[in-house]
């Protein structure tokens, strides 16, 4: 497709106008106009991209290796903006997608209807108009000398998620290995599973931790700026991008506890430019992996075997990464003087490559066998493998067996029962057609059943055979020795005198008997097969037993203390550690409390099972939080216990306005089956751990959800109450270790519709899903 300007003819693939509505400018008009082409019709829908038409847009504007203009070309197009509201929207009730209230595909038109006009946002991204002030607000703080918290519209969190989109499709593919956070399918998860099953015989491991929370100040915005100017060439972006990090619409605290968390003041653009920033320094690392790796000593298949015994293990120097966003955690199977070395190493790269202040006093090493450290909220040990499989002891040796004699005596009462069954139906069947022959002259049935009984016979004879020929036990020997008894047939003399067809059936009897039925052949099978399992186990005991004095792994447990303390200070104990009611949810419906227990119990299950105390775990969600929730909805209606009990049951079931039950919280036999089978990127817990939404009774007229992209007027209002504000056990250490709402936020009033305030409660949707502009002024 061509499109004619006023001086020259500009060339534009015709697929790409076809996917975007491309939008171009004609430099020689003034004022400056916006043109939308398309090669259908000036009036052809735009639809949101998916993965792979943009990035294939993206791509399209690559050359020699680096992007040019991708600001107005792919971020300001409609088709994109679509793309990111899609991104941004949040689920909906199947039933209730109706076009008139939130569809499940986002158009142009509803956006542009019911919250702003795409091809506005559009042409103002394209001329370079668009104001990043305008479309943030400043939400001042609750306390005395508190800070205050910028928030974006829901406008400029389109742009951020547009641009968000088009880093992802340059750089995802580009980071390292060991770089995790903000990427597809590289969440926290897949890095603790990298660390269970790739890290061997750590010996020295460290963290490195920044000076207090160290926060992007312009130096470091510059050169991230410089770091993705090397990639893209487009001077709009980059000054766009400068621009919400000015306006505080984008922060990133390194050291602190915001990001990967949902908070608020958290930006969803974050992550992937920590990884951008992080890039080089990764690079580093990977390339001194290698040469440290290059450098171990090699050896071919079966060098190492010695005159003597199998007794030489080579344990080569490697050096192990793993980075999630700003933590980044060190692990070396080489003496500590090299892992000294290392970190000293690391933190210069820090330092002057990145221009970032290392807490050299908190980066310190740790031993990995006699020292826990702490990362991504868990606590990482060296152990044998026998710590993480440990060998059953006496008394379960013992269980199995007595569970293994039960087993087959109900295998041997089920036999019986099977043969005694047949041989009843046996009879009956002959019974039956004996009757049948005496009365008549014969059978007459409209179709023929003998195939099918000699069918059925023939399996429960050859079953039978095949049982009896298998064992071993006295039955078949005295069978056995009255078939082979009396042989007066081996004398020769008899044999001469008798047909030699009789002496040839008698041999071949004699062969069939000492085939089938001599037992001797059974029982050296049987012990052959129990030498056999007997020497496997003993080979598994020895390969066990090296591995256990040559081989170091990590185990993975979560962090049980703070997990304790979090349940204390929220609460849900008292301190004697005994589940008790909490005042504040209270005021919340019925279903509303079970939703906000279930949600937390949820996202700590998920979060933690692919630890190897998640036992622990359960049991304190399964009995402080499921326990502590039945005692405040007793509270709330002076009630009892054991009254909550019986009518809520131990599932914490409720019934809906239409008298079907709800179970939300996960009920007893589901948390002991739960397990690391099926590892993801968990949501976050840390919100509603901390916050409660307090429905308010007031006349206020109806509000639109503060939800993305939910047009939904049948909302109530929610005023939301920190549970760090009103703990008892405010403690500075905890407080940290867990994180914290931005004050800002206490007391503000956010609508919510009945399907967000129930995703909310359950753990589905963040505080990064809710349009804080929206806050309501309530009295």
């Amino acid at each position: 497709m061509l499109i004619a300007l006023r001086k020259g003819i500009v060339a534009v693939p015709s697929p790409i106008v076809t996917a975007l509505n491309l939008t171009v400018q004609t430099p020689f008009l003034s004022p400056p106009r916006l043109l939308f082409f398309s090669t259908l019709s000036p009036q052809s829908p735009i639809k949101a991209l998916t993965r792979s038409d943009l990035k294939n847009l993206v791509l399209s504007h690559c050359r020699q290796g680096k992007f040019y203009d991708l600001f107005r070309n792919v971020v300001a197009s409609p088709s994109v903006l679509l793309t990111a509201c899609q991104s941004l929207k949040c689920s909906f009730p199947p039933e209730k997608n109706a076009e008139s209230k939130s569809p499940e595909l986002l158009t142009v038109d509803w956006i542009s209807t019911h919250f702003f006009s795409i091809q506005e946002l559009s042409s103002q991204l394209f001329s370079n108009r668009f104001d990043v002030d305008s479309c943030c607000l400043i939400i001042p703080s609750s306390t005395h000398g508190g800070k205050s918290l910028v928030v974006p519209n829901l406008k400029l969190k389109v742009v951020i998620e547009a641009i968000r989109i088009v880093f992802e499709i340059i750089y995802d593919d580009r980071f390292v290995t060991f770089s995790y956070g903000g990427r597809i399918n590289m969440g926290r998860h897949t890095a603790i599973r990298y660390l269970k099953n790739s890290v061997e015989n750590p010996t020295w491991w460290f963290t490195v931790s920044f000076n207090g929370s160290e926060k992007f100040n312009s130096k470091h915005v510059d050169k991230l700026c410089v770091i993705i100017g090397e990639k893209i060439k487009d001077d709009i972006l980059i000054d766009i991008m400068k621009r919400l990090f000015q306006s505080e619409a984008i922060g990133i605290e390194l050291g602190g506890l915001c990001l990967g968390r949902g908070f608020p003041q958290e930006c969803g653009l974050s992550s992937i430019l920590i990884n951008i920033y992080f890039n080089g320094f990764d690079k580093e690392i990977q390339e001194l992996r290698h040469e440290t790796h290059k450098d171990n000593l090699k050896f071919e298949d079966g060098e190492l075997v010695t005159p003597f015994s199998n007794n030489v293990h080579y344990k080569p120097l490697k050096i192990y990464a793993v980075r999630y966003l700003d933590e980044i955690l060190m692990i070396t199977s080489g003496t500590k003087m090299f892992t000294m070395d290392l970190k000293s190493r690391v933190t210069k790269l820090l330092e002057e490559n990145l221009e970032l202040k290392v807490d050299k006093v908190k980066t310190v090493i740790h031993s990995a066998t006699s020292e826990k450290i702490s990362f991504l909220g868990m606590e990482l040990q060296a152990v044998l493998p026998s710590v993480l499989n440990p060998s059953p002891s006496e008394k379960a040796i013992r269980a199995w067996k007595k569970y293994l004699r039960q087993k087959e005596v109900r295998l041997l009462e089920l036999r019986n029962a099977r043969e005694r069954n047949r041989k009843k139906l046996g009879m009956k069947l002959l019974s039956h057609v004996f009757k049948k022959l005496k009365r008549s002259n014969g059978f007459k049935f409209d179709f023929q059943i003998e195939n099918e009984v000699k069918q059925i016979f023939s399996t429960w004879g050859d079953e039978v055979v095949q049982e009896f020929v298998g064992s071993a036990d006295d039955e078949r020997w005295e069978w056995h020795r009255k078939l082979l008894g009396g042989d007066f047939l081996s004398l020769q003399k008899i044999r001469d005198q008798l047909p030699r067809e009789l002496v040839d059936a008698y041999d071949n009897f004699q062969h069939q008997v000492d085939r089938y039925l001599n037992p001797m052949k059974a029982k050296k099978a049987l012990e052959e097969e129990r030498r056999r399992a007997e020497e496997e186990e003993e080979q598994r005991y020895a390969r066990r037993t090296v591995k256990d004095l040559t081989t170091l792994c990590i185990r993975v447990d979560a962090p049980m203390e703070l997990i304790k303390k979090a349940v204390k200070m929220i609460g849900f104990t008292n301190h004697m550690g005994r589940p008790r009611p909490i005042s504040l949810l209270m005021p919340l419906e019925d279903v509303d409390i079970i939703k906000w227990y279930a949600g937390i119990g949820r996202r700590w299950l998920d979060y933690f099972c692919c630890c190897h105390n998640f036992k622990m775990v359960k049991t304190v969600v399964t009995y402080h939080l499921r326990f502590s929730c039945i005692l405040t909805l007793a509270a709330k209606h002076e009630s009892t216990k054991l009254e909550a009990i019986r009518h809520y049951t131990k599932d914490l079931r409720i019934s809906d306005l239409d008298g079907i039950e709800e179970l939300h919280f996960p009920t007893e036999r589901e948390v002991k089956r739960m397990g690391d089978k099926n590892l993801s990127d968990p949501k976050p817990v840390d919100g509603p751990l901390t916050t409660t939404l307090v429905r308010l009774a007031s006349d206020e007229p109806p509000y639109r959800c503060a939800a993305h992209f939910c047009n939904k007027r049948d909302t109530v209002v929610y005023r939301m109450n920190l549970l760090q504000n009103h703990s008892s056990m405010v403690e500075k250490k905890m407080n940290a270790e867990v994180g914290l709402i931005h004050e800002s936020l206490s007391r503000k009033c956010v609508p919510l519709c009945p399907y967000h305030i129930s995703e909310f409660y359950l753990g589905k949707l963040t505080f990064q899903d809710i349009d804080f502009t929206s806050l309501v002024k309530v009295a």
